[in-house]
């Protein structure tokens, strides 16, 4: 709770030091943090980090955002092994050092991670930054509640957003915690998933083993995945690329990075797609509308990238009403219709609290287009209200960081960030008392469904493209463990487990859980349903490389969440379990390795 009281009582300091500290920096009508680096700012910045190099990696292919000055620590030798990257608060540099055998921290600076090394100075600006998420999962008896119902979610904002705090050289009492969404971050990652058998919509896996920061618990991973469809066998796309304009997104990191990131979508476009384009400021204006995706369509949508300017309020409400006309004007039969809104969700003219835009969002889903969010910038960035527009929009939430960021979301995962292949999926596990005494889902709280809303098809869900994943984590309770809960007067009888209810004889001898699936065909109204068991059989002790690592970036999350859960375990438990992985053939994997020890980095400088 200390880190949660520490935000609260210091963001007005914060705020104020920043402004007065990057006042000098600031242009007429810019913020802060959108002020351009002058070349004099920038050979200044050069002359006070003498320990690094002129630029990185990250800087040098343009994704640098406008935080700390993007800089790069020298690479030790390859023979020096381990390094601690120590601050020297006087000297204002950072240097490398030898550690203690228990306290390694590689710096290996060298590696072509997408980020610069870790910015030296402690400038932190949370500015009006809002998020929301409810109160944390807790521990749910099975003799009271043996079902856990939840939709799917395949959002990864979260994380790509708490990477670039961690980058920018956030120490944890400064990442707000209700930014943290454990789901986003562990779905971020790629599995090794079980793929769909023939005529199957999804692949299930389980897997079973003790839970690390927890070893009377176990930890329960399931895991559902669908079949990715090549681009050449997609279906034809109508998109309306929604684009914020506002002042807001005045800066290389917003609209810069937007215009980049939108050309490398239109690359991947074919003759059968098409294209429009709205603008929203203080009034909409239509760019462009109907642009096929050959190579005469793709020089007009980039041009028309090119002309955008940001200046004016943000009437997020006409651009929504304009580019969902307009889809369903160009609206292509049993194709791909979707609006894409890139936006800070700084909505300040007409629609702008949450209840409102999930009441205009749900009418719109109806039309039978989708809607994807990219969310761009820092300092502002609205994470509430472009979550609620995702989630009631029948689409996803990604942030957007750097074009390395873009490169996979619209590019690498096109298929599954554009083509919905599942509707209204929700997942339901039916525990069984018999093996498990209480659980909780890691995360998700955002999702959590009534337990008669499984069977509800008029309940909304969320919606999985091509080759998506999405992997659950449930910490288990056995049993007869030494946490047990043991009620005094035996079950229930008002809620009783087809188990109970059966008790006495071995039909269900051995089964710690059934997960059940429904979901639909795009379009339809009817759901269909699947479900498999989760039996001792697996139980892992000895669990796989996915299982460790996925519970290393659920204990990870938990930590900055600030979680009730997680007892003694620390950002030094996970480097440790990453530390006994090969992450090297994942670039994404190997790249949260190296995020993990620059978080150690930033918590050692903030004290």
């Amino acid at each position: 709770m200390l880190k949660k009281n520490l935000i609260a009582t210091r963001t007005m300091v914060i705020v104020l030091a920043a402004s007065m500290a990057m006042s000098g920096l600031t242009g007429c009508g810019r913020s802060a943090e959108t002020a351009p680096m002058t070349e004099a700012t920038s050979d200044a910045a050069a002359a006070e980090y003498p320990s690094y190099s002129e630029s990185s990696n990250y800087a040098k292919s343009g994704n640098a955002t406008a935080a700390a000055p993007a800089v790069e620590a020298e690479a030790p030798m390859a023979d020096e092994g381990y390094y601690d990257i120590a601050y020297d608060a006087e000297e204002g540099m950072a240097y490398a050092s030898e550690s203690s055998s228990e306290n390694k921290l590689a710096a290996d600076a060298s590696s072509n991670y997408r980020y610069f090394a870790p910015g030296t100075g402690h400038e932190y600006y949370p500015g009006t930054e809002e998020y929301t998420k409810a109160d944390e999962n807790g521990f749910k008896l099975v003799v009271t509640e043996p079902l856990s119902t939840f939709s799917a979610d395949v959002d990864t904002a979260s994380y790509a957003n708490v990477r670039r705090m961690i980058m920018d050289g956030y120490p944890m009492e400064y990442i707000d915690p209700n930014a943290v969404r454990p789901e986003e971050f562990i779905n971020y990652f790629s599995y090794t998933l079980k793929n769909p058998k023939k005529g199957e919509k999804f692949g299930l896996s389980k897997e079973m083993s003790e839970c690390p920061w927890n070893p009377d618990h176990k930890l329960l991973m399931v895991g559902m995945k669908t079949k990715p469809i090549e681009r050449d066998n997609a279906k034809p796309t109508n998109l309306v690329f929604l684009i914020d304009v506002s002042g807001s997104m005045f800066g290389d990191d917003r609209l810069g990075l937007l215009q980049k990131s939108f050309k490398e979508l239109t690359d991947e476009l074919t003759e059968n797609d098409r294209v429009s384009i709205v603008t929203y400021a203080s009034g909409v204006n239509t760019v462009l509308e109907g642009a096929t995706g050959d190579d005469r369509g793709k020089k007009k949508i980039k041009k028309a990238l090119d002309s955008l300017e940001a200046g004016g309020s943000t009437n997020g409400e006409g651009g929504l009403k304009l580019a969902y006309e307009l889809a369903e004007e160009n609206f292509i039969e049993d194709g791909n219709n979707r609006v894409i809104l890139a936006t800070d969700g700084d909505l300040n003219v007409g629609i702008s609290s949450e209840s409102e835009l999930k009441k205009f969002i749900e009418n719109k889903r109806k039309s039978g287009v989708y809607l994807s969010v990219l969310g761009f910038g820092s300092g502002n960035l609205k994470d509430n209200k472009m979550e609620t527009l995702a989630d009631y929009g029948n689409g996803n939430y990604n942030y957007i960081d750097s074009l390395m960021e873009a490169k996979k979301v619209l590019v690498e995962e096109m298929s599954a960030t554009l083509e919905t292949v599942a509707d209204d999926v929700k997942l339901q596990v039916e525990f069984n008392p018999e093996y498990v005494n209480s659980y909780r889902l890691i995360g998700y709280e955002n999702r959590m469904l009534a337990a008669e809303d499984f069977n509800d098809d008029t309940k909304d869900a969320g919606e999985i493209g091509a080759g998506h994943q999405v992997i659950a984590l449930y910490e288990i309770v056995p049993a007869g463990a030494e946490s047990s809960i043991n009620l005094k007067y035996g079950k229930n009888d008002e809620i009783k487990t087809q188990t109970s209810n059966k008790s006495g004889n071995n039909e269900f001898e051995g089964e710690y859980a059934t997960l059940s699936v429904r979901y639909k065909e795009p379009g339809e109204s009817k759901s269909q349903l699947f479900d498999v068991v989760i039996d001792e059989d697996d139980y892992n002790s000895d669990p796989s490389d996915d299982f460790v690592f996925a519970s290393a970036v659920a204990e990870f999350a938990q930590i900055l969440a600030d979680s009730d859960n997680v007892g003694e375990a620390s950002i030094e438990d996970v480097k440790d379990m990453l530390d006994e992985l090969d992450l090297d053939d994942d670039e994404y994997k190997d790249e949260f390795a190296y995020l993990v020890k620059t978080l150690v980095v930033n918590e050692r400088r903030s004290y």
